[in-house]
């Protein structure tokens, strides 16, 4: 559900007034209004008293406005989730995203109750009549398989469309790469650390690019596509400074995009509870700093939850320089389990209470840790973090447990790996583009099957 014009006519708690330049105007729009009978010095003084475009406070005040005629029909804001809304007795809620509505209900009925409530004040252009099945929310696409009982989300068009803003074209030779990766020496002792050359830096223009791609891509990685997530974290370490080489790995960013099919992330019915996978590489990142992972999904209550499509993804370099591969491991941990604790809320308020939230690590000395079960020497942060972790394991908010390191697909976020292992690993997280087509071809042969029947039903009773 979409509402038209959010931000327009919502009154202001003070008059503003904007002054424009009389030469800015067409000449029929200065003949319409009479603009040259007002106008002063050659400017025209405009008094504004309601909300219009470019207005800083136009969002928040069009927010509260909404809240206000909300809440008077019984509908509330989440104390503890901004953005998701329940009723005081009705079997509903929904997320609103600017003016974007994401409707959960049980009875038709309920969801009517909502769009007559917004259909007072605002005017709706995608309503659920029209939009039953809930085909598409805040840019995403989403193809439902009731057979299956499964859901695809993608984005079809975002990064073609990226792509020429960026004046991209395909690559002759495909790269299954997002990010360059320090090849392993095998059989040596010492791993060097790799040298990163100073590089000439990057120009005010080349800067904003950079900031652009990011910026652009970030949102499609989060949203459907997290095997850019790695790339796009390093990228955005260099673009405060960014160089030349900065530049290099943006284009090899856009040239896997432009080589890859449009990600697809499929979720599976399940019980909702939270799981996650947590891990971390160890001095993996320039100036001695590692890199923490994290896979959350949606699951059940069992001894190893099963894998489903990710609904956060976790991929961050730790600010601290650790001291151990045990102390990046705990950290790691420590940064997955802040991330679960409002997830655990917000599912709880969506009617899924949740069990203790399974969390695998691989890493046995950070196992042994935070279960209590050895007690280390260790620095006061180290000492704060596993504290932490034992504390919310008492709280009975998480339980911990051990998996060798090819069971834990966190891995997969906490370094720049070959080609052939990100080929791989995709499947492990996107679904392939053949799949949703298949399912679009059936519905599509379903629905024309169905208006048959109603034609040849029509014409014998006619």
């Amino acid at each position: 559900m979409d509402i038209s014009n959010f931000y327009l006519n919502t009154p202001l708690e003070r008059k503003e007034y904007v002054r424009m330049k009389l030469s800015d105007f067409h000449e029929s729009v200065v003949d319409h209004y009479k603009l040259k009978d007002i106008a002063k010095d050659g400017w025209v003084y405009v008094e504004v008293s309601k909300g219009m475009y470019g207005l800083p406070q136009a969002g928040i005040l069009a927010q509260k406005l909404l809240e206000e005629r909300l809440n008077a029909a019984g509908y509330h804001q989440s104390q503890y989730t901004p953005g998701l809304w329940t009723h005081e007795w009705r079997p509903i809620c929904f997320t609103l995203v600017v003016d974007d509505f994401g409707v959960k209900y049980v009875g038709k009925e309920h969801a009517h109750h909502l769009l007559e409530v917004v259909k007072q004040h605002y005017k709706v252009t995608d309503d659920l009549d029209k939009d039953t099945q809930g085909t598409k929310f805040i840019g995403i696409t989403l193809d439902w398989d009731y057979a299956k009982r499964r859901v695809h989300l993608s984005m079809p068009g975002y990064v073609p469309e990226a792509l020429v803003r960026f004046k991209k074209v395909r690559p002759g030779k495909l790269q299954n790469q997002p990010h360059k990766n320090v090849p392993t020496k095998y059989g040596q002792k010492q791993q060097f650390v790799e040298e990163t050359p100073e590089g000439i830096p990057a120009t005010a223009k080349e800067k904003t690019y950079i900031q652009q791609v990011v910026g652009t891509f970030l949102y499609y990685a989060r949203a459907v596509d997290p095997t850019m997530l790695v790339a796009l974290s390093a990228i955005a370490s260099d673009q405060a400074a960014p160089t030349k080489n900065t530049l290099e790995k943006v284009d090899q960013l856009l040239d896997y995009a432009a080589s890859q099919e449009d990600a697809v992330i499929t979720y599976h019915a399940s019980d909702m509870v939270l799981a996650i996978h947590s891990d971390a590489s160890y001095l993996s990142e320039p100036k001695s700093r590692s890199r923490a992972g994290g896979h959350f999904f949606m699951s059940g209550d069992r001894e190893m939850p099963p894998n489903n499509g990710p609904v956060l993804t976790l991929c961050q370099i730790m600010r601290a320089v650790m001291s151990s591969a045990c102390e990046a491991e705990i950290g790691a941990m420590f940064m997955n389990a802040r991330e679960a604790v409002p997830a655990r809320k917000t599912l709880e308020e969506m009617g899924h209470p949740q069990p203790r939230t399974p969390m695998q690590t691989d890493n046995s000395a950070a196992h042994s840790v935070v279960t209590n079960n050895i007690q280390p020497r260790r620095t006061k942060a180290m000492d704060m973090r596993f504290y932490w972790l034992r504390c919310r394991d008492a709280q009975g908010q998480f339980r911990y447990y051990w998996m060798p390191g090819t069971q834990n697909l966190a891995d997969y976020f906490t370094k720049h790996f070959p080609g052939v292992h990100h080929k791989a690993m995709r499947p492990q997280f996107l679904t392939p583009k053949k799949h949703i087509k298949e399912l679009r071809r059936k519905k599509m042969l379903a629905k024309q099957r169905v208006e048959l029947a109603q034609v040849m039903v029509e014409s014998v009773h006619g």
